[in-house]
């Protein structure tokens, strides 16, 4: 009989992918006591995520591949998992609770398909209403290429340094910021590769001191390519959210984004339908792009239709200003229906 040691049950097991993802559960550190003797494997794991389905399809496997190895005659594979939070998207990621961020409760990306659709209008806008709600809220450019948060929030400094040697995020708003353009220099490009850019997102999420957030959103760059699934597996996303406009064009490439969630296990919270409609100075409705194309995709996937954001000058006069119109006017139409989202944001996290 095969003597088996733990570092041959451990090897094992990393032939074994926690679903939907392209990473063994060793590496995952899911792991927690191995034990063998006399033909009898023993394996306890922890995960982090509640998703039932998860847990299964992961003791199965591991069953399956602790019975092939020569000498084992009998296998116990324990699989604990938390009990699912009330409210909360049970997602199977394996990012639930590894490798949070200290203080952090939610972290949720802002993307779109493509680019032009207002995704940074939404993130500073979104970013803060959740402040105005009374929430404590981050936001995090995530756009290396060409960062847009810090003219939108009206801040371009530094962040300092604390003792621990963490970088301190500046503060616009009553939100705390982190974006490429604080490090650089007026106009200066980014002219970086993938590995590079990945290395930058893990330190504004590890190296800065957050503090104690309620809300990180994390703003994406445009696109569905390697850079955004990168940044989807580096950063331990709760939910995304989907930006476009309501005509086709924009519609298909949102079901690419939607596809990029679902291939790295982030919960879809819902979709937001930008640049929905104009109201002319004589009250006249015009549907320049045309009118409820979110809802109608969101309903035919069965994903949330969080809200629609007419074209407003005020949106946009904000942001080139630097005081989203949620700051300026939260009291008014253009700022109201920020808020809105944000309500129902915050009220579908838990």
């Amino acid at each position: 009989m095969s003597t088996l040691s733990q570092e041959h049950i451990l090897n094992a097991l990393k032939a074994v992918k926690y679903p939907g993802y392209s990473r063994d559960i060793i590496s995952f550190g899911l792991i927690k006591a191995v034990t063998a003797h006399e033909g009898a494997v023993s394996v306890s794991m922890q995960l982090t995520s509640a998703n039932a389905e998860a847990g299964q399809q992961i003791k199965a496997e591991s069953e399956r591949i602790l019975k092939a190895l020569p000498g084992v005659t009998h296998v116990h594979v324990e699989v604990k998992q938390p009990a699912a939070a009330a409210g909360a998207p049970a997602g199977p990621s394996p990012w639930a609770n590894q490798n949070r961020v200290p203080g952090i409760k939610r972290i949720v990306a802002v993307a779109s398909g493509k680019g032009g659709v207002g995704k940074s209008t939404l993130s500073v806008n979104l970013a803060c209403a959740l402040a105005h709600l009374g929430a404590r809220v981050g936001l995090l450019d995530c756009d290396i290429y060409g960062p847009s948060i810090p003219l939108m929030m009206g801040i371009n400094q530094r962040p300092g340094l604390n003792a621990d040697e963490k970088m301190v995020p500046p503060a616009s708003h009553g939100v705390k910021l982190m974006s490429m353009g604080f490090l650089l220099n007026d106009d200066q490009p980014v002219i970086w590769r993938g590995p590079m850019i990945q290395r930058t997102i893990q330190q504004f999420i590890t190296v800065v001191d957050w503090g104690e957030l309620d809300f990180l959103l994390v703003d994406l760059p445009p696109g569905t390519g390697d850079a955004q699934l990168t940044l989807c597996q580096t950063v331990p996303l709760d939910g995304g959210v989907i930006v476009t406009t309501p005509q086709e064009a924009s519609l298909g490439v949102v079901r690419k984004g939607i596809a990029m969630f679902e291939k790295v296990n982030v919960p879809m919270l819902g979709i937001v339908e930008n640049m929905s409609y104009f109201i002319t100075p004589n009250g006249e409705r015009v549907e320049i792009f045309g009118h409820g194309g979110g809802r109608r995709e969101a309903e035919r996937l069965n994903i949330p239709f969080l809200g629609e954001v007419p074209l407003f000058t005020a949106i946009r006069e904000g942001g080139d200003r630097g005081v989203p119109i949620v700051v300026s006017a939260p009291d008014q139409s253009p700022g109201q229906v920020f808020i809105q989202i944000a309500e129902g944001l915050r009220k579908k996290l838990g």
